[in-house]
């Protein structure tokens, strides 16, 4: 048991430092010509950042734009809006890779929220060294920006959409998509930002929401029930294994509630509503709930009545992974967040998914080594009545 649980727990270890590196800041970037920016920001949404110089007495703004996760068929644009945080009147430039395969980048002073006014078009202030580039999934524009004298403090807006034909099409516009959110303020003397739009509070929440139910109906409960499955084949891990499952899922409930509680609340406080999302969640809270006071109910092992809980027990739980799977990818569909978070919670399946299926193949290795030898070494599953196992075997005493 202790060289299969320190395998696991390695692989845990190697999973979270891999998944840690999806997190990057733009202090710890460098950039292949080595130009150094004095000042940079991490742009709350669509994989971007900001590195910038600016010169109060030149009134000079010397930046580059830079999109992580990017694609041959996106579009990418930075801009600064005189009147508004908005994309109408925005001042922007534009870049993408064209159809022959070189960076096509230009300026574009967007008359109104269109994508079809996104041509090519002179700004109001001066643009020199003005060009771009993709590599490895990272696009890039640079520029030079001359600006009114005491322009401190700027709207900046910022977009990632697709392109078709070598033309940019319109981006995603629901009512959470991230690139409606990607709007703020900017001032370029002591380089602090705020989100724009008035709706940074609930955009909080949201991600509070949506960090909640992935963390536990997500991703405990799923651990909780490999636990119970594959840990009690161990001998010595009896009755570890059903205090651990106990925990987890006792834990992924408290959690989820707190969740389902916000997902609620931000219901109540729009007027827009995902029905199918937010029925889901309420079949999951209840469902979660029956598992928790079937507890109290648990008979003994060796009760007529312990077949049927079981498999009350297991159908239910089962029941709910599918669902809370299901609905952490509609939420996230609905958030609409960097594309990192869905690829990261899709890793976390793959990762679990994989070690169930290894940890299966060994269960199933010894249980047939024990019907073969009639070892004892091993317990068998106990989900049958009178104390037997799915197997047929007498179960080994235990929780």
């Amino acid at each position: 048991m202790s060289k299969a649980l320190t395998t696991l727990l390695f692989s845990c270890i190697l999973f979270s430092l891999s998944v840690s590196s999806y997190a990057q800041t733009c202090t710890s970037y460098t950039f292949s010509s080595n130009t150094v920016y004095a000042s940079c920001q991490d742009l709350p949404v669509l994989n971007a950042f900001l590195h910038y110089n600016y010169s109060s007495t030149a009134n000079t703004l010397d930046l580059a734009y830079r999109v992580t996760g990017a694609t041959a068929t996106n579009w990418i644009s930075w801009a600064i809006n005189p009147s508004g945080q908005q994309m109408a009147g925005s001042q922007a430039l534009v870049a993408f890779q064209n159809s022959s395969g070189a960076m096509r980048v230009f300026t574009s002073s967007v008359a109104s929220t269109s994508i079809s006014t996104l041509s090519e078009s002179a700004l109001s202030f001066g643009v020199s060294n003005l060009n771009g580039s993709f590599v490895n999934g990272e696009m890039t524009i640079f520029a030079t920006l001359t600006l009114s004298s005491g322009m401190t403090t700027v709207n900046q807006v910022w977009q990632v959409g697709p392109v078709s034909g070598d033309n940019p099409q319109s981006h995603a516009t629901g009512s959470n998509a991230a690139n409606m959110r990607s709007v703020g303020t900017l001032n370029l003397v002591d380089g602090t930002t705020s989100s724009g739009g008035g709706t940074s509070s609930k955009i909080r929440r949201q991600n509070v929401h949506g960090v909640l139910n992935a963390v536990s109906w997500g991703t405990l409960m799923p651990l909780g029930v490999i636990i119970a499955r594959y840990l009690r084949v161990f001998k010595s891990a009896d009755p570890a294994w059903f205090y651990l499952h106990i925990a987890c899922q006792t834990s992924a409930y408290v959690v989820g509630v707190a969740g389902w509680a916000t997902g609620m609340k931000l219901g109540s406080d729009t007027s827009v509503h995902n029905y199918p999302h937010r029925n889901i969640g309420i079949t999951l809270f209840c469902l979660a709930t029956l598992q928790v006071f079937a507890l109290l109910l648990r008979p003994k092992k060796d009760h007529k009545y312990r077949l049927y809980w079981n498999i009350y027990h297991h159908a239910i739980g089962y029941t709910v992974i599918i669902l809370s799977i299901v609905n952490v990818f509609k939420g996230l569909d609905i958030l609409e967040p960097e594309k990192k978070w869905k690829k990261i919670y899709t890793a976390i399946l793959i990762f679990l998914g994989f070690n169930a299926a290894m940890l299966e193949a060994f269960t199933w290795y010894i249980v047939i080594k024990r019907k073969k030898t009639g070892s004892v070494k091993y317990p068998s599953y106990e989900n049958g009545a009178n104390g037997t196992n799915a197997y047929g075997a007498r179960a080994q005493p235990g929780v």
